[in-house]
């Protein structure tokens, strides 16, 4: 389901990401792979998935960040990223400069929701996984659910969790673990205050977000309870999900 929304306050949401994210990656450092929930399964699939491609991590990779491949339209992410040892690649998910079939492990977090033709970023994640591939991916849940946040942030959708799981069976994506995900404070107040600083006050919204409430984000987050097939989502603002390229 695709969510448009009147208050956004750029004339599409292709700007909403860009002047988003270039915000909030220009005032902050690079967040290495280790110190989020998903390290222990990343690192124990790096160990025997040698070719493997990130789409859009910005200023924090899940994978190892050592000759991965790296796909992102963030000139400052890119650079921080071949600094710390990556192969990076300037470009939209929606057209990957790389051979078909050839990534063992695929990595794209908090990306599908936010691009226009989802079918198409999904067909190009699909194509370039060999059969057989692991492919991590996470992405909101439950148009009910939208807020101001999405907006803020760029989102063109929510996804009602069965048109989710039709959507990646249509690209040969099975979905064999999933948990539940994502960093935002449980508190409704503390969230709103959030909102009414990015709306007013961006500049130091953003350094407050990156200096404070992101490190506290990393103290606190859980750990990663996979689940076999999806998880029941029921109340779940977010989703991860490990996927099978089908052969």
């Amino acid at each position: 389901m695709t969510h448009e929304s009147s208050s956004s306050p750029y004339s599409n949401i292709g700007d909403v990401n860009q002047r988003f994210y270039d915000g909030l990656w220009a005032d902050t450092r690079l967040v290495h792979p280790e110190r989020f929930n998903t390290w222990g399964l990343v690192s124990e699939l790096s160990r025997s998935h040698a070719r493997r491609l990130e789409v859009g991590p910005g200023m924090r990779p899940r994978l190892p960040i050592a000759d991965t491949h790296f796909a992102d339209i963030s000139a400052p992410a890119l650079a921080a990223l071949e600094n710390a040892g990556g192969v990076t690649q300037r470009a939209p998910i929606s057209a990957l400069p790389y051979a078909d079939r050839h990534f063992e492990l695929v990595c794209a977090l908090d990306i599908i929701e936010h691009v226009e033709d989802d079918e198409a970023a999904l067909a190009e994640l699909s194509r370039v996984a060999a059969p057989g591939a692991r492919v991590l991916l996470s992405t909101p849940l439950h148009p009910e659910y939208w807020t101001p946040f999405d907006d803020i942030v760029g989102h063109y959708r929510r996804y009602e969790p069965h048109k989710l799981a039709q959507l990646l069976e249509r690209h040969d994506l099975e979905i064999e673990q999933s948990a539940i995900f994502g960093m935002k404070p449980k508190s409704s107040r503390l969230n709103d205050l959030g909102m009414w600083f990015l709306q007013r006050h961006r500049p130091v919204a953003m350094k407050v977000y990156n200096r404070f409430l992101m490190p506290l984000g990393l103290r606190l987050q859980k750990p990663l309870k996979l689940s076999p097939g999806m998880v029941p989502t029921d109340g779940v603002e977010e989703v991860f999900l490990v996927c099978r390229r089908k052969t």
